[in-house]
């Protein structure tokens, strides 16, 4: 069995994305592209890692149905660990359907009720000594996604099988960001957000990530980084701040652009990256994932 460099704890499901070339209206009728693949976004960020060299394993709540065993294939033979993941006899498995134009994300539909359902069955490896246990607790890397339930992330925030961990947080839409509130004061906790998220989360209209970056260290962050499209993006942490702008490129798709960065940075400090070499590796990623020139 290969060593597991990264925890990655959240949403793995399949998703069904049409793209465009087009713009999109309500009500629009396009040609276009269809497709299926792995996803989710603990799955995107495992997909990442791997491409960088990392060994990643996934905790999570996937189904013992045809999709399912479909998943757990794909997973398998990306190089991506399942053993750990929680199989449900009777929760079928998660699903995610988008739809993007020319002009961005038109909307999306995320069917991740199982892994809410599954609750903390997801963890168990991290509590009965597979992995760790209260006493000697997981004190690896792990990345959290905010696809869990406000009460799990609530139980997370406060509990010792996650107290000797690096914990790389990221929200899974700006529709549930609110839920990783109780990790923001997390003191090994680094989160991973845009600006629409963190202006969310700080409750403070900030017109900028440098500002809205600032707004969370100013409510009890660690460690955040901040992006904003095309736009500046920022780390900062309780006594320093840097900020970097993105290459600019053609933007073809953008489902995943977040998970991409979130990765890529996690695999840069890995490496030995300094916190700007970093940063900028990071939206070298997320550039070329945006304009099509790398897959998850």
């Amino acid at each position: 069995m290969e060593r597991t460099d990264i925890l990655c704890i959240g949403s793995v499901l399949w998703d069904v994305i049409g793209r465009s070339a087009s713009t999109l209206r309500l009500g629009s009728d396009v040609p276009g592209r269809i497709v299926r693949l792995p996803g989710g976004v603990a799955m995107n960020i495992a997909m990442t890692l791997r491409r960088f060299g990392l060994n990643p394993a996934i905790l999570t709540a996937i189904g013992r149905d045809d999709e399912g065993r479909e998943l757990i294939r794909a997973c398998t033979q990306l190089g991506i660990g399942t053993e750990h993941v929680y199989l449900s006899e009777d929760l079928p498995t998660d699903r995610y359907m988008a739809v993007e134009g020319a002009n961005g994300l038109i909307a999306a539909i995320a069917d991740a009720h199982s892994l809410e359902a599954a609750g903390d069955k997801i963890l168990r490896p991290l509590a009965d000594g597979t992995l760790g246990n209260v006493g000697a607790p997981f004190a690896g890397l792990i990345a959290l996604d905010g696809n869990l339930t406000a009460a799990l992330l609530s139980e997370i925030a406060t509990s010792p099988l996650f107290s000797a961990a690096d914990l790389r947080v990221a929200p899974a839409s700006p529709g549930k960001v609110e839920r990783l509130l109780p990790l923001i004061g997390h003191p090994n906790a680094t989160l991973y957000v845009n600006l629409q998220e963190a202006r969310q989360l700080s409750h403070r209209d900030c017109t900028d990530s440098a500002a809205a970056a600032m707004a969370l260290i100013d409510q009890g962050a660690q460690r955040v980084l901040v992006t904003d499209g095309g736009a500046l993006a920022t780390l900062a942490t309780q006594t320093a701040a840097i900020s970097a702008t993105p290459p600019e490129v053609l933007v073809t798709r953008v489902t995943g652009a977040g998970d991409t960065f979130m990765a890529a940075h996690i695999a840069a400090e890995t490496a030995g990256a300094k916190p700007e070499a970093a940063l900028n590796s990071a939206l070298q990623s997320a550039a070329d994932y945006v304009s099509g020139d790398t897959q998850l």
